[in-house]
């Protein structure tokens, strides 16, 4: 095997390593973020929950990807792109109603929930960095992360001001701003997939 064929199944492996290991921490968060966010009442921790099933989505294709054709990868991160817009349409869904039927949620719970989830994503984070100038698959997982830690955060504040103000609205609005974050960056996926030469 020539110089330049390890080099690319070499960092072919590093990628599939790095994707398995952040689809577990996704896969695993967006159950416990889930079972949190209903037990709390929470529509920004199940906002949250929906973008870590759609980031393992993300991270499934991009593995799927990892070693195919650019046509492959395209196609990875254009399926990416509108499963986040799905599930964006869905958390905003879930905003509306919570805010015709909902209550305070538990501002603890989604303090200490959101404080794990961005402990996970920050480690996401780390490891997809080296991957972030890489191709369409790697830099839609890349995005995806950062908004993760992004919505992490706004998590942690909303909890916060649920606590002071014993009021449901800051929770709905972190909510919107989370699936609002999560159709954005769908929408970049899809337009730079679009934009990738695929021959």
């Amino acid at each position: 095997m020539s110089d330049c064929g390890c080099h690319i199944e070499a960092k072919n492996a590093a990628e599939r390593k790095t994707l398995r290991i952040v689809l577990l921490v996704n896969g695993v968060m967006f159950l416990v973020e889930l079972g949190s966010g209903i037990l709390a009442h929470s529509t920004a921790l199940i906002a949250d929950s929906l973008d870590m099933l759609a980031d393992a989505l993300v991270y499934g294709l991009s593995l799927y990807a990892v070693g195919r054709s650019p046509k492959h990868k395209s196609r990875a991160a254009g399926l990416s792109g509108l499963f986040q817009m799905t599930l964006a349409v869905l958390i905003l869904g879930d905003v509306l109603r919570r805010f015709i039927v909902g209550r305070t949620p538990e501002a603890d719970w989604m303090i200490a929930i959101a404080l794990l989830g961005l402990a996970a994503n920050s480690y996401c984070l780390y490891l997809i960095a080296k991957h972030r100038r890489g191709e369409v698959h790697m830099r839609a997982s890349w995005i995806f992360t950062q908004n993760d830690v992004i919505a992490n955060v706004s998590v942690i504040i909303a909890g916060g001001l649920v606590a002071l103000f014993r009021s449901p609205y800051p929770d709905l609005i972190v909510g919107f701003g989370i699936a609002s974050l999560v159709l954005w960056g769908g929408i970049r996926i899809v337009r730079d997939a679009r934009n990738l030469p695929v021959e």
